[in-house]
């Protein structure tokens, strides 16, 4: 496991969970950081019905308060858990981002942040063995609300070795 630290947005954990694969991220990472929004994010989505993680429950996921927020990127239409993963990521230079949020990992990349997101969890997992095939749970994630396109899909798949 990668000695660097790693902080997660909220939808790679909200998908991995709908589809049983939250348990990649403490195999693949160790230890996983959220900030402080991305705890609010999830709990409100728990108010409104939907299926996400009991925080409580997961060891290995620790909550980092936004201590400096200079670093919050001004940007519209960047969710609060975007801007602030995006802003710990920038606080810890040599972190891994994972997000899944297109505006969001412009904004990585322009930082030169190092980031992948729920796809590219799923590839690293099938590469290191812990997950036999990505396609059954790409089709998963179809019935989610994530946003795929076949594009993307197929590319996953080469990536993954699965085509």
């Amino acid at each position: 496991m990668p000695d660097r630290l790693v902080i997660s947005n909220t939808s790679p954990l909200l998908y991995l969970h709908q589809v049983g694969h939250l348990e990649l991220l403490p195999r693949l990472y160790g230890r996983v950081q959220i900030p402080s929004s991305v705890q609010e994010e999830l709990r409100a989505g728990a108010e409104l019905g939907v299926a996400v993680p009991d925080l409580s429950s997961l060891e290995w996921l620790q909550v980092q308060p936004l201590r400096d927020t200079t670093l919050l990127p001004v940007v519209i239409d960047l969710g609060s858990g975007e801007a602030e993963a995006i802003a710990l990521a920038l606080a810890h230079p040599g972190s891994l981002l994972i997000l899944d949020d297109t505006l969001g990992r412009r904004i990585a990349r322009l930082n030169g942040l190092t980031y992948t997101g729920t796809l590219g969890v799923l590839v690293k997992a099938k590469k290191e063995g812990l997950l036999p095939s990505v396609s059954p749970v790409i089709e998963a994630l179809r019935s989610t609300t994530m946003y795929l396109t076949q594009t993307l899909i197929e590319m996953v798949l080469r990536e993954a070795g699965e085509t």
